[in-house]
């Protein structure tokens, strides 16, 4: 593909905040061309994988480092204390990002990203807009009693009721906490019983 037309391909992706190396080839253009572009400085690259336009204004905000680490891992979930931290269920400062990955996946090991290897990745998977871009995520119930699992009682407990006393939409749906609890073999009950009554 010619540069000037590989450029205007690119043009939707340069609008975006950020977009992968797999978008890039999506549209045809070869990874040797978007390196041409980050050499001319048309194209940021924010780490493997993972690149913005060099004129985006997206360089400051609360997510970035999140956002950044889940878009750079292929068939990623948002997951445990990031999750909890994204929804307002913990008073905890993830210092990695926590991102579930199928338990057959092959991933780098890394210092900013903490990877929890799950067997049911499909359960509970939603999508939130972090800072204008679209990212995956375990829903409120799902992220709770992944930290019955994996987590410290502590702080699944306080996630528990911090989720039951928010409102409206944010509130968890206690049936919906109750069938992932079963599918997924963790006993709630007597902290359900403990929140609620």
């Amino acid at each position: 593909m010619k540069e000037q037309l590989a450029l205007d391909a690119l043009q939707p992706l340069l609008k975006k905040p950020y977009f992968t190396s797999k978008e890039v080839r999506t549209l045809g253009i070869t990874i040797a061309t978007l390196h041409h572009y980050i050499k001319k400085g048309i194209i940021n690259r924010i780490r493997r994988g993972v690149y913005q336009s060099a004129t985006s204004k997206n360089s400051t905000f609360q997510w970035r480092d999140l956002i950044e680490a889940v878009i750079s891992v292929s068939g990623g979930v948002i997951c445990l204390i990031s999750a909890l931290a994204v929804y307002g269920l913990t008073e905890e400062i993830p210092r990695q990002h926590w991102i579930a990955v199928k338990n057959s996946t092959s991933i780098k090991k890394s210092r900013e990203i903490k990877f929890t290897r799950l067997r049911n990745i499909e359960l509970g998977v939603t999508k939130v807009v972090l800072e204008g871009v679209s990212v995956p995520i375990f829903d409120r119930e799902r992220t709770i009693i992944d930290s019955f699992r994996f987590l410290s009682r502590e702080t699944a407990i306080k996630a528990l009721k911090m989720g039951v006393s928010q409102k409206g939409s944010k509130k968890i749906n206690l049936l919906k906490l109750q069938e992932y609890a079963k599918k997924l073999r963790v006993d709630i009950t007597d902290f359900l019983m403990m929140v609620t009554t």
